[in-house]
């Protein structure tokens, strides 16, 4: 059952994000960047407060630089539809669990990113999960 309303336009727009962000970090990687849209859309805080749909998610300003590169328009391909369908049915991974930010640092990933602590890091991005002080939210959505 989906944790968040997602037409077949809207899988395609997740599935071409996920691809864009993270094609080279594999299924998983891709995955995890599915995890984090869809933990904006239902956290509700920080920086996606009123953000509930999957183009919100993926057209605020300055949330992904994928959006402002060619290979972001492509298609949509099956295999990224399907990760993105398992997003949208609530499939979690760490560390994007409770994550709101990742991004891909040139060296190591720093301690805090928007002010919120380093989870871990896949491959070649860092993840960061808000503090329960910053969005109680993002636990509590599952």
């Amino acid at each position: 059952m989906a944790v968040v309303k997602a037409t077949s336009a809207d899988i395609d727009l997740l599935a071409r994000l996920l691809r864009a962000e993270a094609e080279g970090e594999g299924q998983l990687g891709m995955l995890l960047v599915g995890n984090v849209g869809i933990n904006r859309i239902r956290a509700n805080c920080s920086d996606f407060i009123g953000i509930r749909t999957i183009p919100q998610m993926v057209y605020q300003p300055h949330a992904f630089e994928a959006v402002i590169h060619g290979y972001f328009y492509q298609r949509a391909r099956e295999t990224e539809r399907r990760l993105a369908k398992r997003v949208v049915n609530g499939e979690r991974y760490w560390p994007a669990k409770y994550s709101l930010w990742y991004f891909r640092p040139e060296g190591d990933c720093p301690p805090t990113w928007y002010n919120q602590p380093f989870v871990d890091r896949y491959k070649l991005h860092c993840f960061y999960e808000p503090t329960a002080e910053t969005c109680v939210n993002v636990y509590m959505t599952f």
